[in-house]
This record gives structure tokens, C-alpha cells and sequence, in this order.
């Protein structure tokens, strides 16, 4: 059994701090871009996804112009993911049960996924070859992302409030939810039979819905939900019993919201293998660091094993062409050296809108005259009529 130890600060920001603010409605989710540390999605409450170019060394003055809008659904959008090894793939998902999976680059849309009801939450596999999602009718869906074809479906933990699931790195799905009596309860499932569980345990008769976080180095999984005042974590294993119980870090604030620092952000000098952001109702945000008390000042290869690196493994339009790759690793062994970042631009493809047909010689004046008159022509007829134009 791993022996941790906590470390906690706190914190809060001037009230004056620059902001970003560029959203009509309240902001339901965020997302970092996992290649590119300055670039940061949203998703809103006005239907509205944005991304957005945070400068180097932070905001001076409030950031009201995203990078890019990307505009489909048409009720508010309440999650944000981006692709975990296809530079610029970025899923939505949103109230009118629609999933989008979008080229940031370009602004388009590569896919639509269709939900029968009202997503609760969605996660890619290793590769981000397929989808898993939850969703109101208390199904465990499987799409293929590309396509928005439904590969496998089956009937997941049986209450009615939210469910949680995501991809664990060996292919298997670890889901979160509730049972028909509202007690808390995980479990592991194979992609090959969502339906029968390999395990499932009822963990206590709390409200808030179980959030996870994983961690595919060392196979660690953390629980917590909002209103708690606590953080399970367990080991994943290949063996029987599978999910083994750790520990449970306590505290007395409750939590309102909880977000994990990448791997490379962590401190290999310390042995911090996990370190969360825990924000408060009162509105600052406390640091929660996991270390392993290890004598040794050498580096612990056992604790860091190859991690995610901020280097994409495919293009998006390699992604989008049906080519699937495994996320870049590298060792933390000699530090974490940030790979040469661009800007996030976007580069629209022309509409051929824009491209006007050349001026006919044969054509006179009288009758292009005659066009724009029957444009304005129609313009009033339609105001006459009481119709907002």
C-alpha cells in the first residue's frame, strides 16, 4: 500500500484580476488544450464553444475575443474535450443532446452524433478511436467519433441521477453512479460486455455525483464529488479484485468544483505524483499536493513512468482521415522542457459565397438594375406584411 502525504495552501486572487470574459451566459466547462498550455476551450450556456490564446505570463488587462467561436448546438453547451493525440480535435456536447466533434483549426465540424437523450458526460479511449457516454436513460453508449455510428450500448448503473464513465488505458471503463435505493457505487466494465459488470461496489448514501480522475501512468484513480469534503483514490490492476482501495484524503471545507495539474507539472523532486486544485464555495482555491515519502533524492522511475508529453501525435486532418495513434510519451527523468508552442490560428476554408461570378459584358445595365430593385422589393413586401426582417 502507497503511504501519501498532503501537502495544502490556499490562496485568492484579486478581486481586480483580468478575466476572461467573452461569454453571453455562464461558463459550464473548460478544457486545457493538453498540447498547448496557452490555449483553453469553453463551453457556455449560450450554446457557444470558444478557444481561447491565454498570452504568455498570464492576462494583463480582461480577454473578451476568442480565438475562434465555434457555433452548432442550439442549447447550452455543458462539456468541452479536447482529443488526447489529434492536434485541434475538440468534442461538445450540449443540452439538445447532440455531440460535435470540431477541427479547431479550421472552425468546421468533423462529425455530429446524434444522443437519444440528454448526455451526462463522455470520454475518448486511449487512442480516441471510440466515445463512451452517459446519458439520462441511464445507458452506457459506444460511438465511433468519426462517424457518430453506435457501436455498443447497454443499460448502466440503475438510478436515475447522473452517471459518470471514462476509459481506463487497457481498454476497460470504469463508470460512477447510483443504485435504484440513491446509494453511491462504481464499477469496471469490458467494451465487450458493458452490461455485466466485472465489479461493482456501493460506496455510501451521499448526493453529490462521483467525478474521476485517472491517472494511466500508475493506473491511480481519484474520487470526488461536489459538497464533499474528501478525495478517494484506488490502484487499477489487471487481477482480481481489480479496483483496490488506497486511502481517502480528508479535510473539512467541502469542495464546489476540483481540477487535476498534469503529470509534467509535477514536482519529481518531491515525489508529487498527483497534485489538485480544490476551489471552495467561498470562492478561493486550496492546492492539494499527493507525495510519496521516498528517502532517496534519486529520481523514482517507479513513481514516474513515461507520461503524456504536450506533443501531438497525429494532425487533426490525419485524425479525420481515419488514422488513430497512441498519445506521445517521454520521461520526466531530466525534467519537463515545454516543446516550441505556436498560436493557435485559425485558418477558415473560403466560402465559395465569397467568390463572386465575374461581371457578363453581355448583360446591360437596365437589367442588373432591375435585380437590386426586385431585392429591395421583396425586402418591404416582407416588412409590410409584419414579418421581422
Amino acid at each position: 500500500m502507497l503511504d501519501f502525504r498532503f501537502d495544502t495552501t490556499t490562496g485568492r486572487t484579486d478581486v481586480s484580476y483580468p478575466l476572461v470574459a467573452g461569454h453571453k451566459g455562464p461558463v459550464l466547462d473548460i478544457a486545457w488544450c493538453p498540447f498547448n498550455d496557452n490555449v483553453i476551450a469553453s463551453a457556455s450556456e449560450d450554446g457557444i464553444v470558444r478557444a481561447w490564446q491565454i498570452p504568455e505570463g498570464g492576462l494583463l488587462r480582461p480577454l473578451v475575443d476568442p480565438v475562434v467561436e465555434l457555433v452548432g448546438h442550439q442549447r447550452r453547451a455543458g462539456l468541452v474535450l479536447w482529443h488526447p493525440s489529434a492536434n485541434n480535435v475538440l468534442l461538445s456536447a450540449g443540452a439538445d443532446c447532440k455531440i460535435f466533434i470540431w477541427n479547431v483549426g479550421t472552425g468546421e465540424i468533423f462529425s455530429q452524433i446524434d444522443h437519444p437523450d440528454l448526455i451526462f458526460h463522455c470520454s475518448w479511449n486511449w487512442d480516441g478511436s471510440r466515445l463512451v457516454t452517459t446519458c439520462k436513460d441511464r445507458k452506457i453508449r459506444i460511438y465511433n467519433p468519426r462517424t457518430g455510428d453506435l457501436e455498443m450500448e447497454a443499460m448502466g448503473h440503475e438510478g436515475a441521477k447522473p452517471q459518470r464513465a471514462i476509459y481506463l488505458r487497457n481498454g476497460r471503463i470504469f463508470t460512477t453512479g447510483f443504485s435504484r435505493m440513491s446509494e453511491r457505487q462504481y464499477a469496471l466494465r469490458n467494451e465487450s460486455s458493458l452490461k455485466d459488470p466485472i465489479i461493482l461496489e456501493t460506496l455510501d448514501t451521499s448526493n453529490g455525483v462521483l467525478y474521476p480522475f485517472y491517472d494511466p501512468d500508475v493506473n491511480l484513480l481519484y474520487l470526488c464529488a461536489k459538497g464533499d469534503s474528501n478525495i478517494r483514490y484506488f490502484e487499477i490492476t489487471d487481477e482480481a479484485p481489480y479496483v483496490h482501495y488506497i486511502s481517502t484524503f480528508q479535510s473539512s471545507e467541502p469542495q464546489r468544483g476540483m481540477g487535476v495539474m498534469p503529470k509534467r507539472g509535477c514536482d519529481v523532486h518531491q515525489c508529487e505524483i498527483g497534485r489538485f486544485y480544490k476551489l471552495h464555495s467561498r470562492g478561493f482555491c486550496e492546492v492539494i499536493s499527493f507525495t510519496v515519502p521516498r528517502k532517496s533524492e534519486l529520481f523514482q522511475d517507479d513513481l514516474y513512468p513515461p507520461t503524456l508529453a504536450d506533443v501531438p501525435a497525429i494532425s487533426a486532418e490525419e485524425w479525420s482521415d481515419g488514422k488513430n495513434a497512441e498519445p506521445i510519451l517521454f520521461s520526466l527523468k531530466d525534467g519537463y522542457i515545454p516543446a516550441k508552442k505556436q498560436e493557435l490560428k485559425v485558418t477558415k476554408k473560403p466560402n465559395i459565397l465569397d467568390k463572386m461570378p465575374a461581371k457578363n459584358s453581355n448583360v446591360s445595365a437596365g437589367t442588373a438594375d432591375s435585380s437590386v430593385n426586385i431585392v429591395f422589393i421583396c425586402m418591404f413586401v416582407v416588412r409590410d406584411s409584419g414579418f421581422k426582417v
